[in-house]
């Protein structure tokens, strides 16, 4: 069971990733055409850019909002924390909306999670698979 928390916890990760990058290339996106928009230097266009710039912050922000809560709880659950099989539950049934990648994360998260045998893992947290550094 552990192998497959670990697992579930890459899969977390990499999807907050895509969700962060993807705000990324929409903020590129949006700002190439508010620049583009802008450059005319005519009043309607300056309005049309400043409205865009608006648009994708807002778009930036709602997609860095929805991927810090899935790399938070993929790095909780690789550390074995009992708030991030909480968290990554309660994800794990939020994804179940995202078709079709979110779907099958959340199907393999609620599967993983639920299980008692990882119930007791999280309450006796396992040794981390990395050793300590020492100083």
């Amino acid at each position: 069971m552990q192998q497959h928390i670990k697992i579930l916890a890459i899969l977390n990760i990499v999807y907050g990733a895509m969700a962060a990058f993807a705000g990324v290339i929409v903020m590129v996106v949006f700002g190439g055409l508010a620049g583009f928009a802008g450059m005319s230097g005519e009043q309607d266009a300056l309005a049309g850019a400043g409205v865009l710039s608006v648009i994708g912050g807002m778009i930036v922000l709602f997609l860095f909002v929805l991927a810090a809560p899935s790399i938070i709880a993929g790095v909780g659950l690789l550390k074995y924390r009992s708030w991030a099989r909480m968290l990554t539950i309660v994800l794990s049934a939020l994804h179940l909306l995202s078709v079709p990648f979110g779907t099958a994360l959340g199907i393999y998260g609620l599967w993983v999670l639920l299980k008692p045998e990882s119930e007791a893992l999280f309450r006796s947290r396992p040794p981390q698979a990395w050793p300590a550094p020492t100083v």
